[in-house]
C-alpha cells in the first residue's frame, strides 16, 4: 500500500480537493495530513466525505475528518494514524494520550498499525517512536522537509525514521525559491513565499510487515531525482 503526506499538495500549503482526487486516482491508499490541513478553506467542508484522508487526530472536537482510518493491504486491513507534535508546533491535544485512546479503540482484528508523526522537534519524534514500540508497526515522521538517515527497527519491532523527508523542488529552502528565504532571513521582513523552480526530488521509505505479527521487518529510506517537469505526464 502506499502512504502520503499530502499537507502542502496545493501550491506548498494545504491540500484542495482536485489535489486529493489526483493524488488518489494515482493509487495512493491513504493521505496524510499534519498542520498545514486548514491552509485551504475548502478543505474542512469536503474533508468530511473521504476515509481516505486522516488529519492529525489530536485536534480538539469537534473537528471535521479523520484521526485515523483504515485500508487493505493484500487482504490485510490496516489502520493508518495521523497525530501532530507540540514542541514548536500549535497547542493541541496531548499525543502521547490521544494514542493511548485512539490505540484501545482501534478494531481488534486489526495488526498492522501505521503512523505519521507529524512534528517539529526530533527528540519528541524519538520519543513517540519508543512510547510506541511493540504497540504499532511503523512510526515515520514527517514536516521538517529533511530526510534523516535513522531508520531502525527498534527493539519490539517497530520500525522508525524521524523524517522520510519531502517531495518537491531540489534547489530550494523546504521547497521554497532559495533567494526568496535569504532575503527574509536578511531583512527580518515578510515575503511572499514562491516554489523553487528547476531538480525536483522524491523522498520517501519502503518497509515490510509481518502481517501475521504487525512487526516490521524491513525499513529502507530513498531519495530520487528528477529533471524539472515543464509538462504534464502521464
Amino acid at each position: 500500500m502506499i502512504i502520503v503526506n499530502g499537507e502542502n499538495a496545493s501550491g506548498g500549503n494545504g491540500l484542495t480537493r482536485k489535489n486529493a482526487d489526483e493524488l488518489l486516482s494515482l493509487g495512493i491508499d491513504v493521505i496524510t495530513m499534519g498542520n498545514h490541513v486548514w491552509d485551504k478553506r475548502e478543505t474542512e467542508k469536503f474533508i468530511h466525505e473521504y476515509d481516505t484522508i486522516v488529519r492529525p487526530a489530536n485536534y480538539p472536537e469537534p473537528c471535521p475528518g479523520l484521526g485515523y482510518t483504515y485500508a487493505e493491504a493484500k487482504g490485510h486491513k490496516v489502520c493508518v494514524i495521523n497525530m501532530s507534535g507540540l514542541v514548536y508546533m500549535k497547542s493541541l491535544d496531548c499525543p502521547f494520550f490521544r494514542f493511548d485512546e485512539i490505540l484501545e479503540e482501534i478494531d481488534e482484528d486489526v495488526q498492522i498499525i501505521i503512523v505519521d508523526f507529524h512534528a517539529e522537534a526530533t527528540a519528541e519524534k524519538i520519543a513517540i517512536g519508543y512510547y510506541l514500540d511493540g504497540r504499532v508497526s511503523l512510526v515515520f515522521g514527517t514536516h521538517t522537509h529533511v530526510q534523516t538517515s535513522d531508520n531502525r527497527i527498534l527493539e519490539n519491532g517497530t520500525g522508525y525514521i524521524t523524517d522520510i523527508g519531502m517531495t518537491g523542488p531540489l534547489n530550494g529552502v523546504l521547497g521554497v525559491d532559495k533567494d526568496i528565504i535569504i532575503r527574509s532571513m536578511k531583512t527580518k521582513r515578510p515575503n511572499k513565499y514562491e516554489l523553487a523552480n528547476g531538480m525536483l526530488q522524491l523522498n520517501g521509505i519502503i518497509t515490510e510487515i509481518d502481517e501475521a505479527s504487525g512487526k516490521c521487518t524491513c525499513i529502507q529510506n530513498f531519495i530520487k531525482y528528477y529533471p524539472e517537469i515543464t509538462e504534464p505526464t502521464e
